[in-house]
Parts: structure tokens; sequence; C-alpha cells
């Protein structure tokens, strides 16, 4: 019964297989109509009078009203007999170890190529986490990474090699993979021995071999992305080494990602030198085909708003028509944004913006977190000098803003407050489907 509704299964529309089916099926037969005009339509006088001779015998034994149900059940069930025996040895030749069936894989696979382009924008866990959900929902997806990381393995790698930083970029491709979780897990194994390979990750050390042989990071990206097989595509934000700074409250100007993440006093100024680093083609194509653009979530100056550093990038999303999407964060990070609410993160982009000479709201959607309440967790982060990042709905509004508030830690509990990927991509989508209804 089962192996009959998967046959049925593939006459549902979206596999784009029938089609194929077809074509072959007729190009089969008029390569045989082809043959027997040659031979003179000989073969098929021949074919007439036998079936003529064959259906009378048969005729002769049995009545119609039974030859001729009887012979359609007979016909139906060895295409359906066949069929399903054909697409199970392709199945055991393309996926042998694997339990999903054929037919949904590439019902899956069709979904998922229909689903809309979305392009995420930040750095960090923040937006592997995002796209690990978002994955589910569409293979047309975009990553545009920060590559100012100049802490851990990531910093050491660029000093000693002169690469980009992979690590950002590292973690969004095991996020998009959808190779077998061995090769993914292998990609994210950190080395806790040896001398000069502790602390390094063997994803790192893969995209710096491939850049220093392929020429550059964009290359190597594109390498790894076929072994892992990434559904969609992750592109640095610049091919450019980017040095962040910051002007601070007290006057001081601080350099260096790492060092920006431990400010003793607020932000005031971000920059980055060279100063107008340069957009990758590949990024500013994807952004111009997008539906929906995100920024976030991820730490605001250290992942987000570098990307904002880089004016083609900022250009292309102001001019894109797409839906527009701000991710906040869950809770504060001390040292970075100690004491910022939903309002004043978004403030630091506008500002931002303003020192590129944009005025407008360029993200003029937020999404935040619902009330996260007291609880042991929240006040182990507390302790910690981390505050739930409060949203402030009515001068939100009063602003301009769009607001749409979410349970996004999801609602099993979990040992540290960060965002569900689930959670975070349920709530995405709702948005992108909400917008795109208003706008039919």
């Amino acid at each position: 019964m089962i192996r009959s509704r998967r046959a049925v299964s593939w006459l549902l529309p979206g596999l784009v297989v029938k089609r194929w089916l077809l074509t072959s099926g007729l190009g089969l037969l008029m390569a045989l109509l082809g043959a027997a005009i040659w031979a003179d339509l000989k073969p098929i006088y021949w074919i007439i009078e036998t079936l003529i001779w064959l259906l009378g015998t048969i005729t002769t034994v049995l009545p119609r009203s039974i030859t001729g149900p009887l012979v359609v059940l007979i016909g139906a069930a060895l295409v359906l007999w066949g069929q399903s025996r054909s697409f199970g040895s392709i199945q055991q030749a393309l996926a042998p170890d694997k339990d999903t069936v054929l037919v949904d894989a590439l019902r899956a696979k069709s979904k998922l190529n229909r689903g809309p382009n979305i392009v995420a924008i930040g750095g960090g866990t923040g937006l592997s986490t995002l796209l690990s959900g978002l994955k589910r929902y569409s293979s047309n997806i975009t990553a545009i990474v920060t590559v100012a990381d100049d802490g851990g393995s990531s910093g050491v790698l660029r000093r000693e090699l002169g690469v980009q930083p992979p690590g950002d970029i590292r973690n969004c491709l095991a996020a998009l993979s959808t190779e077998e979780p061995l090769l993914t897990r292998l990609f994210q194994y950190r080395f806790s021995a040896g001398s000069g390979l502790e602390g390094h990750s063997f994803g790192n050390l893969f995209l710096s071999a491939l850049s220093a042989i392929t020429g550059n990071l964009e290359t190597a990206i594109t390498a790894s992305s076929r072994v892992l097989a990434v559904q969609g595509q992750v592109v640095p934000a610049t091919n450019a080494d980017v040095q962040l700074w910051a002007e601070l409250e007290n006057g001081q100007r601080i350099e260096g990602e790492s060092a920006i993440g431990k400010a003793p006093s607020p932000i005031v100024r971000l920059g980055c030198l060279p100063a107008q680093p340069p957009a990758l083609p590949r990024a500013l194509e994807a952004i111009s085909n997008a539906d929906l653009i995100l920024l976030g979530p991820g730490s605001l100056y250290t992942s987000l708003l570098p990307n904002l550093l880089v004016p083609a990038l900022v250009r292309t999303i102001q001019q894109s028509r797409a839906p527009k999407l701000y991710i906040c964060n869950l809770m504060t990070q001390p040292g970075e944004t100690d004491g910022l609410d939903v309002v004043g993160h978004l403030r630091a982009i506008e500002a931002q913006l303003a020192s590129l000479g944009i005025s407008q709201k360029l993200f003029n959607a937020v999404l935040a977190q619902d009330d996260l309440g007291e609880s042991p967790l929240v006040k182990h982060y507390q302790a910690r000098g981390a505050e739930p990042v409060n949203c402030d709905a009515q001068t939100l509004i009063a602003k301009g803003y769009e607001l749409m508030q979410a349970p996004l830690q999801g609602k099993r509990p979990r040992a540290t407050l960060r965002h569900d990927p689930r959670s975070l991509a349920l709530a995405v989508m709702r948005f992108y489907r909400k917008h795109k209804k208003n706008a039919q």
C-alpha cells in the first residue's frame, strides 16, 4: 500500500520529472514512426494486423466487459510497478544510505527551488543561526558576511597568512550545508591540542588553504560550497582587508574588531580602513534580485554595522524594492551595546547610514523578541552584565517603524538565551508572506 502511494505521488505537479518522461516517450514514438515510414509503412501494417488478430482471439474467449477493464488494470499495474522499481533503483544508486524517499526528496527540492530570494546580512553566530532555519523554506539564499574579524583562529590566520578571516564564512557554509552531518562536523571541528593547531578549526584551515591555492576567498568559498552541497551562496561583504576602528564617547579611539567588542565606553562612531571598501558583484546582484532583505541578528558594532561600511552595498539595498527587516538581539552585549533597547539599536544603524549621507530608514521593519520575563537563565545573564533588549512598541510605531514581536528563543528550555533557528525562520517567513500578500 505504501509503495502504491509513493508511486501515485509521482503524478503530483512540480517534480519536473513527468514532463521529461513524456518527452522521452514521445521521442521514442517518433523514432519508431520514422523507422516505419523508412520501411515503406510495412511494420505498421504488420502491427495493426497482429493487434486485430490478438484482440479478436481474446474477445472470443472472454467478453469485452471483462477483457477491457482487465487489460487496463494489468497495464496500469505494470506502469506503476515499473516506475516504482525504476526510481527505487535510482534512489539506491544516488543515495543508498539515506532514509529519504526519492520522490519526497524531489518534492522538497522543488518546493525549496520555488522559495523567495532571501539576502541575509550579518556575521557571527547570529547569521548562521538564521540561515540554518531559513534553509527549510528556500534554496535561494544569499548570506553576505562581514570579513572584519581579527580575533581567535581567524585573527591568527589573517595575521600569519595574510588571508581574509574565514570564521564567520565557515559557520555560514556549515549552516547552509545539506551534505552528510559527519562532513559538516569535520568542517566545524576545532583542534584542542597540537603545537600551532590548537584553537584552529578544520574549516578555517581548509578555507585559508583554498584561498592561497585559488588566489582569493571568493573562489575558495565557491569550491567549499560544492564540497558541502551548500543550499544557496555565501558571499563576503568585500574583498578588501578591512580593519575596523571606533570612536568612543570618552574621546578614545580603538582599533580592531576584537577590541571594539570590549569597548570601555559607549561607541559613537564606527569606521574602517580602507575607508570605502568595494563590494563584490555577486553580493550586489543578489540584493538587486532579492525578494526579502534581512539584517541581523548579531553583534551590532562588530557583525552588522561593518557590512554597512561598504557604500555600494548600502546604495543597492536603498534602491531595492524588497521588504527589509532588521532582526534585533535578545540580550545586550557587555562592552558593546550596554543599555541599548531596540530603539537604541536602530538609532545606531541610522547614525551609521547618516555618515554615508542616507537620511531615510533603510530597514523600516523590526523583528523583536516578546517579553522574556523573569527566569533563572535571564538572571544568570544579568549577573554577567547582559540585559534583555527592551522593546518600546509605542515609540517604534511613532517613529514610523513596522514592528513584529515573536517568541524567538523557542518554546523549549535551553541552556543559553539565543535565537532558535526554527522559531526565528518562522517569524521571518510570516513577515515575508504578509508583505507578499499586501503587494498583490
